[in-house]
């Protein structure tokens, strides 16, 4: 009685969270042909969201990026637009097209030295989690720090976001993704620890709790390569044609 009544409430507030305020501005006019023709299997696309629980994750990890997706199909075609996996506060892991967020900025993170059968275990693992319910505890943790907008340290912001229920059959869109790369042991943001062996300096890595990342951390990460569409088709400033007045 009681589970069923907090998923109700849960569902509820995850409706409100999802409505995007006013104002929101794309910076970028690149056409999606050109994005679509830029992705790579295995490529991340964090997406700067105008939701209300997009405005609530930006503000706790002081970044632009509020969701990321993984791309789980080669593009064949501008028309195919590159199939994506992502978490989603209402209908849970699922499959969207390119073209579902075409009015928001976005960036491309590339994870680089993956062989083809890497790429495929990465994606068939995101996959296997189609169907999944969104952790709907994250719900309400976000809503709290949306509507208080605590100053909190930076130190503590990726243990606030790291609270949610834990089961394995509920994800949120970063930990749907950082969950996939550890699968292929792909570094995000590891911990690590130096020791010197016989004069040499070697360096061990340890891995963080896929529920311990936000969508920012991949563009953070040094280990993935930033892909900007409009300089790798060959942007010449030298072509831009300025307007003496400011537009109005």
């Amino acid at each position: 009685m009681i589970a069923r009544a907090s998923r109700a409430v849960g569902k509820k507030l995850a409706s409100f969270l999802s409505k995007s305020p006013p104002n929101y501005r794309k910076i970028e006019n690149i056409s999606m042909d050109n994005i679509a023709s830029m992705l790579e299997l295995g490529d991340i696309i964090l997406v700067e969201g105008g939701t209300r629980i997009s405005s609530a994750i930006k503000y706790l990890t002081q970044s632009s990026w509020s969701h990321a997706c993984l791309c789980i199909k080669e593009t064949s075609s501008t028309q195919d637009r590159s199939m994506l996996v992502e978490a989603d506060l209402v209908d849970g892991v699922r499959t969207v097209m390119l073209d579902h967020y075409a009015g928001f900025n976005i960036r491309i993170c590339r994870p680089v030295n993956l062989s083809y059968e890497d790429k495929l275990k990465l994606v068939n693992f995101a996959k296997s989690k189609l169907g999944n319910q969104y952790d709907l505890k994250n719900i309400f943790d976000l809503m709290r720090y949306l509507i208080q907008k605590p100053m909190v340290p930076n130190r503590y912001r990726r243990a606030m976001l790291a609270l949610g229920s834990g089961e394995p059959t509920k994800a949120i869109c970063s930990t749907l993704v950082a969950e996939s790369f550890q699968v292929i042991d792909y570094p995000i943001l590891p911990l690590s620890r130096s020791d010197k062996i016989s004069g040499d300096k070697k360096v061990t890595y340890f891995k963080r709790h896929f529920t311990h990342f936000t969508p920012r951390d991949f563009d953070l990460s040094p280990y993935f390569k930033i892909i900007k569409p409009t300089i790798a088709l060959g942007f010449d400033f030298h072509k831009v044609e300025w307007q003496k007045s400011e537009l109005k």
